[in-house]
């Protein structure tokens, strides 16, 4: 599995990454680190709010989540 490349990256218009690439970094991240880094990892994926969640669960799904 591949992370997302920086420069594809899509970005809000307050500066943070868009939800869909965030759940992709946050995921590829978690499967990447060690053991000891995964827990503070795994808290930011639950940390999503529920908007974006939905965002991310109605957009097409991108290669890192299939």
């Amino acid at each position: 599995m591949t992370a997302p490349v920086p420069w594809s990256l899509a970005w809000r218009e307050d500066g943070e990454l868009a939800p869909q690439d965030r759940f992709d970094l946050l995921q590829s991240l978690v499967r990447s680190e060690s053991i000891e880094v995964q827990p503070s990892l795994i808290a930011a994926v639950e940390c999503l709010s529920i908007a974006d969640l939905s965002v991310v669960a109605l957009e097409d799904v991108t290669e890192l989540c299939a």
